[in-house]
């Protein structure tokens, strides 16, 4: 492996760009105070996105960084740089470093000041609270640390207008409860992995079963929340058939999941909740510009500034 595919391996790439696609969306799902549309400036949109790449880049080398003597135990990632010893912790630090450092400079000079604090917390949440702290500390560590996962519609929204809209909140709601059933299919499956390595995700801890019923009820959760952004008026039917339509496609997994003797059918699961979380979005940003928004509930709020 060259140098350069041992430190893109490291900003987990496929990772990455499904979180800066939530916040490219977030950024073309804005709205200003008074509720109308808006398009986010060049400006706003190019280094609003090259930031929120380098901090989120940044995050997922530091937990390359803390877990790597979990990483040398797991199958899944025993073959990543710093885990192989093609990397050594320091020159992780400093590139996970000096990603982060770039991307604070990038989000406060030429975006604004509350991206800029939002995606530090986000950094921080997930490199530290969730990958050294939670992960080693509770079954619910996703749940928890997932807030931190959730935060880039909102980054991408705040890049545009400088303000936190509760609109965009609608999305990181609908990502917080996305993530325990999309990951905690994939802890199913990898449950061996987990063990091996004494990290206790829901499945090690409390069992397959009782990690089944979890996916299911957050599947169900997660199919109301997904109602919000009609309900609330943010968009209308064509994003309202979207999400019913993907919602009974994760639900029926969710349900087959008790039943299949198909030892790969939860990464079929897992599979299938990125996909999911991608077309959602899309229909969201459809809706959104496509689509004159005639049934949209009259519903406004005051930003939060």
């Amino acid at each position: 492996m060259t140098k350069f595919k041992q430190y893109l391996e490291l900003t987990k790439p496929r990772v990455v760009a499904l979180l800066v696609f939530c916040a490219v969306i977030g950024m073309f799902l804005a709205v200003d105070s008074d509720g109308n549309r808006v398009l986010p400036t060049w400006h706003a949109g190019i280094f609003g996105t090259l930031g929120i790449w380098l901090a989120s880049a940044s995050a997922a080398a530091f937990n390359h960084l803390i877990d790597q003597r979990i990483d040398k135990i797991m199958a899944r990632t025993s073959h990543r740089p710093l885990a192989t010893g093609e990397l050594t912790p320091m020159k992780v630090f400093v590139f996970a470093m000096t990603l982060g450092i770039l991307s604070m400079l990038v989000l406060v000079f030429l975006v604004n000041m509350l991206t800029a604090v939002l995606t530090f917390f986000s950094l921080i949440g997930y490199a530290v609270i969730y990958t050294a702290y939670l992960k080693r500390a509770t079954p619910q560590n996703i749940v928890i640390g997932g807030i931190a996962g959730a935060a880039p519609p909102v980054l991408g929204w705040t890049a545009v207008t400088g303000s936190l809209h509760p609109y965009a909140l609608q999305l990181l709601l609908i990502i917080f409860v996305w993530t325990p059933p999309h990951f905690w299919a994939l802890a199913i499956f990898r449950v061996d992995d987990y063990s091996r390595a004494q990290v206790p995700m829901l499945p090690v801890t409390h069992g397959v079963k009782f990690t089944r019923w979890h996916i299911f009820f957050y599947t169900v959760l997660l199919f109301l929340v997904t109602l919000l952004p009609f309900l609330t008026g943010m968009n209308g039917l064509i994003y309202l058939f979207g999400a019913v339509v993907l919602g009974i496609g994760f639900l029926w997994y969710a349900v087959r999941l008790f039943t299949s003797t198909d030892d790969f059918f939860p990464m079929k699961m897992f599979n299938y909740s990125i996909i999911y979380l991608m077309v959602l979005f899309a229909f969201l940003l459809a809706d959104h510009w496509l689509v004159e928004p005639m049934v949209h509930l009259p519903v406004r709020f005051d930003p939060i500034v």
